[in-house]
């Protein structure tokens, strides 16, 4: 039993990676016989992968091609912010109010510095976005809510899709390094109101920036825009 749980972790997290990363485009069929093959597991701990790649969103069944990755559209990206907004406003507000404010005052030192870092980091960002997700970590151990937290962890992950959309514009990544500063100084602060007020700031830009980065490179009569860089 312990075998099969493992596998099928393996598998998910595989998928998972492939499918955020944009490696299984939108629209891709993933055939169980396929699959199993390809990621050397038998087909019931890759159907346990694939029922969780459901419940998270990232696949869903398709009449006459069996599972598919989600369409990432122009529509879904508007409504993935929508929640987004409600979700991080709420979070920004209960970190400044419960966090620990010397835990956002070492970030706020990290994200002072952020144009060096983005200087020198790879052109994955890897260094960048570490920062980010320290920050997202950050604000879900301050805000004590399990339900708020879980919320955030399953959106976050669509957000790593659309995220791949900017990750070659410099300019953008700066000015929302310092819109993170923004959000880092006012929880540390303690000030609820501006946190939210920040991030909504932040959210506002971020999905500018995304929809006009999904109209630059979706290609005519595609229902799912293309990430930088793909032909």
């Amino acid at each position: 039993m312990a075998v099969t749980q493992r596998a099928s972790d393996r598998a998910y997290q595989t998928l998972r990676d492939e499918i955020v990363e944009w490696e299984l485009r939108p629209g891709s069929v993933l055939g169980e016989v396929e699959q199993s093959t390809r990621l050397g597991v038998s087909r019931t701990p890759l159907r346990e992968a694939l029922a969780r790649l459901m419940a998270d969103g990232l696949v869903s069944p398709q009449s006459g091609r069996g599972l598919v990755v989600t369409e990432l559209s122009l529509a879904s990206i508007r409504e993935i912010f929508e929640v987004r907004q409600a979700l991080e406003e709420q979070a920004a507000r209960l970190a400044a109010r419960r966090g620990d404010p010397a835990v956002f005052q070492q970030l706020e030192i990290e994200f002072a510095a952020v144009n060096e870092l983005l200087e020198h980091d790879d052109p994955a960002r890897h260094a960048y976005y570490g920062l980010v997700a320290r920050l997202d970590e950050a604000i879900d151990d301050s805000v004590d809510n399990s339900y708020l937290a879980a919320a955030l962890s399953t959106l976050r992950t669509h957000l790593v899709r659309v995220r791949r959309l900017a990750v070659d514009d410099p300019a953008r990544l700066s000015a929302a390094a310092a819109e993170h500063l923004l959000i880092v100084q006012a929880i540390a602060a303690r000030d609820a109101e501006l946190a939210a007020h920040a991030t909504q700031v932040h959210l506002h830009q971020a999905l500018r920036n995304i929809q006009k980065m999904a109209q630059l490179h979706q290609p005519a009569g595609a229902t799912s825009p293309a990430p930088k860089g793909t032909p």
